[in-house]
């Protein structure tokens, strides 16, 4: 009875040790580039008629240096924090980097999503608009190394 009772106990501890394994192969779920910051909404700012909400947000940093590394292939499946809990994911079809630390990166998005986006990426800030059909969105630099996500009205922007 001792004797089944121990193969019992080492058939669960061997097969414990075996179940975290067979996780192991299973692809990693989606990062995402960025996310929202919580920070009390600025006083006496107003907002510009075309941009229709936005809000403070902070990168990953490990993210985006692979991002921007045109070597650095396959990429981790990337996706993007936008509103209304969109996060769709790209599909990187050209990333060129230069020598200053600067890359631009293009591309699409994964189905069901369609639309494109562009990044230019300088150190650690991403300055980049995104199209997902007819909504337009930007990040933009508020200072410090702070960015801001802002989708914007397209039919109510100034004309360049």
């Amino acid at each position: 009875m001792v004797y089944r009772l121990r193969y019992v106990l080492l058939a669960v501890v061997l097969g414990g040790m075996g179940f975290p394994m067979a996780w192991a192969d299973e692809p990693p779920g989606p990062k995402s580039l960025w996310h929202t910051v919580l920070t009390s909404p600025p006083v006496g700012q107003p907002r510009k008629p075309w941009m229709l909400r936005d809000r403070e947000i902070a990168l990953d940093l490990p993210l985006l240096q692979v991002l921007k590394d045109a070597a650095a292939r396959p990429l981790p499946r990337i996706t993007l924090e936008l509103f209304d809990n969109a996060k769709p994911e790209l599909d990187v079809n050209s990333t060129v980097s230069r020598i200053n630390d600067t890359a631009v990166v293009r591309g699409t998005f994964k189905p069901p999503t369609k639309g494109d986006f562009t990044f230019v990426i300088t150190g650690n800030l991403l300055i980049g608009t995104i199209q997902i059909g007819d909504r337009l969105y930007k990040t933009d630099h508020i200072g410090n190394g702070r960015l801001r996500l802002v989708e914007l009205d397209p039919d109510k922007m100034p004309r360049d």
